[in-house]
């Protein structure tokens, strides 16, 4: 029994080795289902940006999270599922559904449910033997008080049809970034595999 606990646990520190930093290796279709994402959001626009110049807002999407070569592969990880995370948060809620076409926004909810349940089994391993996350958080909080403002700002207007506009152009801007993020974590697992 022992042998073959050993054989297991090998097998695991050999899988993980291979598959990047976390064992984890995002699936080919993530940055295809984000590329699909964004196409849904264009689709959705029901008024031009340029009809509500009162509700135009910088939000201050926090690009080095995404672009930064500071930001090592866990946080990246943890990065990716904060914003995938934060944008469902603010479609499932009742305002986004009362904004937006039904259909579309189901398919988008969809979407971003299946690259949540992708990046699950990376998550579990990028957390340590005592459940804590990985060393540091502040990439995860700068991501936290960006959406933070998102909210707080579509309460400020009364969740408006211009709010939401305003709101989904930000949502596409998240996405792209979320883009270069995947290509980033693609790279860092190419690297790794090649001897």
């Amino acid at each position: 029994m022992a042998l073959l606990l050993s054989l297991l646990t090998v097998l695991v520190v050999v899988s993980c080795g291979l598959s990047g930093a976390l064992g984890c290796v995002l699936p080919q279709n993530h940055i295809l289902l984000s590329r699909d994402n964004l196409v849904l959001l264009r689709q959705m626009e029901r008024i031009s940006k340029l009809s509500c110049p009162k509700d135009t807002k910088d939000f201050r999407l926090p690009r080095a999270m995404v672009k930064g070569s500071q930001v090592q592969e866990a946080q990246a990880i943890l990065v990716l599922h904060g914003m995938l995370q934060h944008i469902s948060d603010l479609l499932l809620t009742e305002h986004a559904s009362a904004a937006w076409n039904t259909t579309l926004l189901n398919q988008l909810r969809m979407g971003l449910y299946e690259q949540l349940e992708d990046l699950e089994p990376c998550l579990v391993r990028g957390m340590g033997e005592e459940g804590t996350a990985l060393p540091s958080q502040e990439p995860t909080l700068a991501v936290r008080r960006y959406f933070q403002s998102i909210s707080l700002y579509l309460k400020e207007r009364q969740y408006s049809d211009c709010a939401w506009e305003v709101v989904r152009v930000e949502i596409m801007k998240c996405f792209s970034s979320i883009i270069t993020l995947q290509k980033r974590l693609s790279n860092m697992d190419r690297d790794l595999q090649t001897p």
